[in-house]
């Protein structure tokens, strides 16, 4: 008497033996999956761009013999990245408020109040661009999975409802649908940690870039109020020159 052959088991035999609840789950799956490494690639892609603009447009503000220059610069190469968008708007905001003076109620105090409120604008806008798709990524790390233990739950449940039915059973006839329910889990946490790693990746990117736009801030305002750039302490230019070395700021 020939032994009962084992049932084929994997992933497509899973979808074709599941209902539709099942496979709505596992293209779910798929789908978070091509969109987090979509929103992934498209982010990191982004930032190498605007890293470099941004630091190009660093130097010639550094090397400027005047906010003048600055400003014929960004009008000839345009404002391409947050430092440079933040100085043209900050610049605009002087000039308009020495010319004309307070002419709304959104200009109104002096001239440091409405370039500070200008840049504190620009810096916003910057914030949500740099946010942009995380909130998916992290919806994504949390909700996966536990859609993917959801379609592990219906499928031993379909598993067994069938091995009930049915006579004569092996173990290999009862271990090959549940160990197919499985990969719903595991195709759940695929999708689930590199989403959650990009996420925390994004999240202390977008933490250093905002706090060094901020410095630039705080100098760009003493440029425009001033015409002479803050002195900065003894600690505080340790703590920025280990904050550039921990940041691989300076390679």
């Amino acid at each position: 008497m020939n032994p009962t052959p084992a049932p084929s088991t994997g992933v497509l035999h899973f979808l074709s033996q599941s209902d539709a609840v099942g496979q709505a789950l596992f293209f779910i799956l798929v789908i978070m999956s091509l969109v987090t490494w979509y929103l992934m690639v498209v982010k990191s892609v982004s930032h190498v761009r605007m890293r470099g603009r941004a630091k190009a447009f660093l130097s010639t503000f550094w090397n400027s013999s005047s906010l003048e220059q600055v400003q014929n610069e960004i009008v000839t190469h345009g404002a391409r990245d947050p430092y440079s968008h933040l100085a043209s708007h900050a610049i605009h905001a002087a000039d308009h408020h020495a010319k004309f003076g307070p002419t709304k109620l959104e200009e109104a105090g002096g001239n440091g109040e409405f370039v500070t409120r200008t840049m504190r604008k620009v810096i916003d806008e910057e914030t949500a661009k740099l946010e942009n798709g995380l909130t998916v990524l992290a919806s994504v790390g949390s909700t996966a999975p536990f859609v993917g233990l959801f379609g592990t739950v219906w499928g031993v449940y379909h598993a067994l409802v069938g091995i009930g039915m049915s006579e004569g059973m092996t173990i290999n006839q009862v271990a090959g649908p549940v160990g197919e329910a499985l990969i719903m889990t595991g195709l759940g946490l695929a999708v689930a940690i590199p989403a959650v790693l990009g996420y925390n990746a994004f999240v202390r990117y977008n933490r250093v870039f905002l706090s060094r736009l901020d410095a630039f801030a705080h100098d760009l305002f003493a440029f425009l109020t001033t015409g002479h750039q803050v002195e900065l302490s003894e600690s505080k230019v340790r703590a920025m020159r280990r904050l550039r070395v921990e940041t691989g700021g300076d390679k």
